[in-house]
Parts: C-alpha cells; structure tokens; sequence
C-alpha cells in the first residue's frame, strides 16, 4: 500500500456537490419546462389542471410558455439546491466531507 492510495481512494469516492446540484437542477428545470410545453400544445379546455397547481409554490408560473420559463428558473433552484444536498449528505455518510 502505498501513499497515494487513500487520497485516490478519497477523491473516487468524493461526489463533487456543484456538479451534482447543476445536474439534479437542470433535470428538474427541463423536466417542467417540457412537461409545460406540452401541454400548452396539446391545448383543450383544461390544460394543465393538476400542474398548474405548482403557482402555489413557484409564484408567477402559469401554465403557458412564459409560464414554462419561469419554472424553469424555479425548478432549477430547487433541483440546484436539492442536488448540493444530495451530494453533501453522500460526502458526509462516506467519511470524505471536506
């Protein structure tokens, strides 16, 4: 065993939080985003009933196209946020927190 086993076994187990949040964030935003767009094209009486209950929660999204992109940015924070939290939770369980 050498000494540059633990640092390596260290910096393979490590997540990188950042990159966890961006992706977690970008998934959760395109998700909404698309799932919007398609209803708005799908179109009908009721378009979106049940996810345009999300405005409780991200103030000034509706279910439109404008509506998508301010979910969008919502959704991202949340996904950003959740994501760092996966990755610092992860970090801590497997003994490689900063």
């Amino acid at each position: 065993m050498t000494a540059r086993e633990p640092s390596l076994q260290t910096a393979i187990l490590r997540l990188n939080e950042r990159a966890w949040a961006i992706s977690t964030g970008l998934l959760l935003a395109i998700g909404l985003f698309i799932a919007t767009n398609v209803l708005v094209i799908r179109g009908g009486p009721k378009v979106g009933e049940h996810l345009r209950l999300l405005a409780v929660y991200f103030p000034g999204y509706r279910v439109t196209f404008w509506g998508s992109l301010v979910g969008f940015v919502y959704a991202f924070v949340v996904g950003y946020a959740l994501g760092r939290l996966i990755g610092m939770v992860y970090n801590r369980f497997a003994g490689v927190a900063r």
